[in-house]
This record gives structure tokens, C-alpha cells and sequence, in this order.
């Protein structure tokens, strides 16, 4: 399987005119998965935790919404064989995993599988980033790479520019700060340049504005790891580009 990296926006993108049919032609075209991993910027929890394996219910992680928002529901199964696979794939000294056994999936994870897996009927587990290290969470796509060979999908589901407080003071339109951050993405991301992208705070232009808390960029680089282990950081493809209320929804696939 691919490893991918998404834009997944806030509930409302799934409105958007463009966007589901993106999603929805993006896994269209890839191989069925056996099972879904996903890291998402919307948990942060160390040491790292695994979510629901048996019933997997939904986080509604966001306030101030319309009631319909509330009342999605993606029932998918859960992935306890994928679990174990993980723990034993992350079992290591200082890499502890733990179990979260209450803990579904939030929007960064079920507002793009609905677009993607509609039918709800591809086995999901959530794993937590222990970290916003861009080194560390290579490592940990690294290790998880075996998993792609076994027919999972990883996905690390982000936002490729996350700024939502300067936006307020911005006009209509793309801010700069966004368009060239993700100019910069593209280009670094063309050239395989790791060490440029792990430093992405110094060497991009406006990069502490376009991500002035890291955790939307962050799951890239589980993606990136799990992509570099199998050699595919040069088979990569931009399935989504443009920008949704001013902000990057750039999403890649490696392989």
C-alpha cells in the first residue's frame, strides 16, 4: 500500500464542492486496504496510545458547530490484529505503547474516510502522536512501514498550513504566508529534501506562520518515515492541491 499524508480541514470542508470528490477519486484509484492506520494532529498523547480496537466510536473534538456535524456517524470495524502488529513493530526501549481502549476516531480521522470509505467497511485504528518532533515521528513511520506490505494504508491527516488566528486579520484570498509555505513544501517535497522539511520552522519561508503550533505538519512526517523505510520518498504524487479559506489542503501520496 501507499502512505499518505492528507489536508482533512475542519467538518465544514466536507461541504466544500471540490473536496469529497477528491478524496473520493484519490482512493478510487489505490489498491482496496486491508485495514486503515491513521495519526491524526487532533491527538497528542505520550507515551503513544492506540485507540478502540473493538467498537470504534467518533470524537466530536470541535465547539460552535451546526447540529448536523454532531450527528455523523462511521461505524467501521475496529483492527485489533492491527494493534498487535503495532506494538510489536514499535516495541522498543523508550518507545512505549499503550492502550486507549474509549478512544475513537476524531474528525481529522473520520471526516476524510467518509469521503474515502463511505461504506464504513475497512477495519480503522488511530494511533497517537507522542510527539510534534519531526525525527522522532520519522522513526515511528519507519517502523510502521512493515505495515504497508501487509496491506495497510497509513495516513498521517493533517493540514498542510494551519494558521486559523491570523486568518481573522487577513482579507479574502490566500494569505502569503500560506502560499508560500506551501511553494516551499512542493519544492522540498520534489527535491526529497528531509533535512530542509525536518526544519521546516527555519529553512520555509513564513513557516512559524504558517504553523505557529507544529501539530497539523506533524503527521507528514509519520507518512514521510513510513515512505523513506521502502524507498519511495521519489515515487510521490500531489493528489489534492489548492487552498481552502486560505490555507493549504496540499495532500501527497508515496508509492
Amino acid at each position: 500500500m501507499p502512505a499518505l499524508y492528507l489536508s482533512h480541514g475542519a467538518p465544514p470542508l466536507a461541504d466544500d464542492p471540490l473536496w469529497p470528490a477528491e478524496l473520493a477519486a484519490w482512493s478510487a484509484a489505490l489498491p482496496r486496504p486491508r485495514a486503515v492506520l491513521v495519526v491524526s494532529a487532533h491527538w497528542e498523547e505520550a507515551p503513544l496510545a492506540l485507540g478502540a480496537t473493538e467498537t470504534v466510536p467518533l470524537v466530536y473534538d470541535f465547539w460552535g458547530f451546526p447540529e448536523h456535524y454532531y450527528r455523523v456517524r462511521y461505524g467501521a470495524p475496529g483492527a485489533p490484529d492491527l494493534a498487535a502488529s503495532v506494538r510489536a513493530l514499535l516495541h522498543a526501549p523508550g518507545m512505549p505503547v499503550q492502550d486507549a481502549p474509549d478512544r475513537g476516531l476524531d474528525h481529522g480521522a473520520y471526516v476524510p474516510l467518509v469521503e474515502m470509505y463511505p461504506d464504513a467497511d475497512i477495519p480503522v485504528l488511530q494511533a497517537s502522536m507522542p510527539t510534534l518532533d519531526p525525527g522522532r515521528l520519522m522513526e515511528i513511520g519507519r517502523r510502521l512501514a512493515p505495515l504497508r506490505d501487509e496491506g495497510v494504508l497509513i495516513v498521517g491527516s493533517g493540514f498542510f498550513t494551519h494558521n486559523l488566528a491570523a486568518l481573522r486579520h487577513t482579507g479574502p484570498g490566500v494569505p502569503a504566508w500560506s502560499a508560500e509555505f506551501d511553494a516551499w513544501g512542493r519544492e522540498a517535497l520534489d527535491a526529497g529534501d528531509v533535512d530542509a522539511l525536518l526544519d521546516f520552522e527555519a529553512k520555509a519561508p513564513a513557516g512559524r506562520l504558517a504553523h505557529p503550533r507544529t501539530e497539523h505538519f506533524a503527521p507528514l512526517f509519520v507518512t514521510l518515515g513510513a515512505a523513506d523505510a521502502a524507498g519511495d520518498l521519489g515515487r510521490r504524487s500531489d493528489t489534492v492541491d489548492g487552498f481552502w479559506m486560505g490555507l493549504s489542503k496540499r495532500s501527497v501520496q508515496f508509492g
